[in-house]
């Protein structure tokens, strides 16, 4: 499976592309919208115009009605307009946060310098900003009709007042096009700041427990101070760079304002124009500021958009960390370990048959987490040597939603997240197997603890709930999926003996013909189990009953509590 290539400006042109309805839409009312609101001022002129000559009520009665629907024209093409393309720019900037989100679901990870507090700034901020070019386009059209019909209106006076609002818009572009390259530039080192800033922040909350039992909260807050005050640093550049920006558009659009105010003053004053001519020239000049106000604020958020949607190529460009495979589901529920060599493990081995509960002792720590990592796919069958089979195949040549299905990995720090303990038992809302999970994983007491039972609400990380009750509350959800194999690493560290001994008896029993292993230390557990497989200097070098086991002296000493 190949990743096609993503751009930024692929991005764009897919936003472009698919919006085109919408856009060519509000480009029609918005620029009627600017068309009326040119007209205003012409309008105004002419019937200066009409009245000093004809100086009649029915002519007057005729203006003021000629002005309502230009009135109205404004009013409602504005409106829908907008409408449309706010619309569309949501639908839009939806789109890519679901397609960034669903880039960092997917069960095969992708090969991507980026942490989730990153990405998290890849799927809201430079989504919303690249979803803006929608309504760029359709505003930077309707500005460029109202600057050429009041151009074309100048030029009908006087071709040198038309000439000079041509030549003057495109000096203008010119000076803010060359500014704009160097606000991109500082967007997108901004956003990558506040993207960092924001992984910091996730890593913190995900690690506040821990930092606080050691006593390293305030290095951590430093640290993210740091990281925090660069962000605002880079922020405050940015601002400064479009407060230049913006200024310089300001002042050259009120420049060129005042050289066409003058210019027609002069003329009249000459008698090259008339004096409703005049008032339009006047009007004009005033008016053509908020187009050519907006005018030049367009290549500033094209850069922006830029910016952000080569962020987002970032995430949708990156290659699978493995390339899953085409076979068909294994039959049976056994596992196997052939000659893996990973991290700590040296060429590791063993077999677990189909239905049998078998608890894994490792020594060292490290082997536990290495063993873990192989097992739930954190590491890809290509980082390591040896194999992996479930059901007789190997996890290389198993399409990974397949592995998900016969295999569960649940570490000893489950995530809990904001809803119900329902809810985090059973996300897919199925109903199945929930009563059993509950009580063997002993959270009856839990769920007893409170009138809503499985409808108490659980807030974000599991922070109303100790660490025991969020481990059963994980350990429930592990066996409610209940998957043809199932991997406990350390499933009751944080529960007492008493409790941790009926959870280890129910597990064995729920499980009697599903295939289980408990990667751990507690007796509860060893007893428990099958066999026990004991793991020294990577590789298994025991195998055998808990209470057989119990005769080595190195072994007795590892597991007594």
């Amino acid at each position: 499976m190949t990743t096609p290539e993503v751009t930024g400006t692929g991005i764009l042109r897919t936003a472009l592309r698919r919006n085109a309805g919408a856009m060519a839409a509000g480009t029609v009312l918005m620029g009627m919208y600017q068309a009326a609101e040119t007209a205003f001022p012409i309008a105004l002129g002419l019937i200066v115009e009409h009245t000093l000559r004809d100086r009649s009520l029915g002519a007057l009665a005729l203006s003021i009605a000629a002005l309502a629907v230009i009135i109205t024209t404004v009013s409602l093409s504005w409106r829908f307009g907008m409408r449309i393309l706010q619309r569309a720019n949501t639908t839009e900037a939806h789109r890519w946060r679901v397609r960034v989100a669903a880039h960092g679901l997917q069960p095969v990870a992708r090969d991507l310098d980026l942490r989730s507090g990153e990405i998290l700034t890849v799927a809201t901020e430079d989504a919303d900003q690249t979803a803006d070019i929608i309504e760029v386009v359709p505003l930077l059209v309707s500005s460029l009709v109202a600057v050429l019909v009041a151009a074309l209106a100048l030029g009908l006076a006087d071709v040198r007042l038309g000439l000079l609002v041509i030549v003057g818009t495109a000096a203008i572009l010119s000076v803010l096009s060359v500014m704009s390259r160097r606000i991109g530039t500082a967007t997108r080192e901004q956003q990558a700041r506040v993207a960092r800033a924001a992984a910091k922040v996730a890593d913190l909350i995900a690690g506040l427990r821990p930092l606080h039992g050691f006593g390293g909260n305030h290095a951590a807050f430093l640290s993210y101070r740091r990281v925090s005050a660069r962000a605002r640093d880079q922020a405050v550049a940015v601002a400064g760079v479009n407060g230049v920006y913006a200024g310089t558009a300001l002042a050259l659009n009120a420049l060129l304002a005042t050289a066409v105010t003058l210019t027609a003053g002069w003329l009249a004053f000459d008698s090259r124009i008339t004096v409703g001519e005049l008032v339009m020239a006047v009007g004009l000049a005033q008016f053509i500021m908020e187009p050519l106000k907006l005018f030049s604020e367009m290549p500033k958020y094209v850069m922006v958009a830029r910016a952000s949607a080569e962020r987002m190529a970032l995430v949708l460009a990156a290659p699978p960390v493995t390339v899953p495979g085409r076979e068909s589901p294994p039959e049976g529920g056994d596992l196997t370990l052939d000659g893996v060599r990973y991290g700590s493990l040296r060429d590791l081995g063993f077999h677990v048959s189909a239905g049998e509960f078998v608890a894994v002792v490792a020594y060292r720590p490290r082997m536990a987490a290495d063993l873990a990592a192989v097992l739930s796919m954190a590491a890809p069958p290509g980082s390591y040597e040896g194999a992996v089979r479930l059901g007789g195949r190997s996890l290389e040549d198993l399409p990974v939603e397949t592995v998900r299905e016969h295999l569960l990995v649940n570490p000893y720090d489950g995530e809990i997240f904001a809803g119900t303990l329902r809810t985090n038992i059973d996300p897919a809302g199925t109903g199945h197997m929930v009563p059993e999970a509950v009580e063997a994983s002993m959270l009856t007491d839990v769920v007893a603890l409170h009138p809503e039972g499985l409808d108490h609400c659980v807030r974000d990380r599991g922070a109303n709930l100790s660490g025991g009750q969020r481990q059963r509350l994980s350990l429930a959800r592990a066996l409610a999926a209940d998957p043809g194999v199932l991997v406990l690493r350390d499933p009751t560290t944080a529960v007492d003996a008493v409790t941790e001994q009926l959870v280890a008896h129910n597990i064995a029993k729920l499980r009697r013909d599903r295939t289980t292993v408990v990667i751990t230390g507690s007796p509860a557990f060893l007893d428990a189990a099958d066999r026990v497989l004991v793991l020294d200097d990577g590789a298994v070098i025991a195998d055998g009953t808990h209470r057989d086991l119990l005769a080595d002296e190195t072994y007795r000493l590892a597991v007594a509590r």
